[in-house]
């Protein structure tokens, strides 16, 4: 099953399993991980799944649609190249091992 490795913190990396379908969002919801929240529910209506995708798993990613790069221009205040929405990251098996950073604060 692949995994995703959520950096909360420096000290505190969380890799979590999540099954081929599922979400950045909804494995780090499942698993607890602190600093995403999803409260639209994966409806790419509030970008409080903001992470940031580490450099070397960009190209794996790929970069957000354009609703999805609109959002987060208007949504956070810390929108970068590596900003991408949570819910918008279906898992598979070509992401496993993928890392990302959750980003709270960048909220408006």
């Amino acid at each position: 099953m692949p995994k995703v490795v959520y950096v909360v913190n420096d000290q505190d990396r969380r890799e979590v399993e999540a099954p081929v379908g599922e979400t950045v969002m909804s494995a780090a919801i499942r698993s607890g991980v602190p600093g995403i929240v999803g409260e639209c529910g994966g409806q790419l209506s509030c970008a409080t799944c903001h992470v940031w995708v580490c450099d070397e798993d960009r190209a794996r990613v790929g970069g957000p649609g354009e609703l999805e790069a609109d959002l987060l221009d208007l949504g956070v205040s810390d929108f970068s190249e590596a900003s991408r929405l949570g819910c918008q990251i279906t898992i598979t098996d070509e992401l496993d091992g993928l890392v990302v950073e959750p980003r709270p604060e960048a909220w408006h």
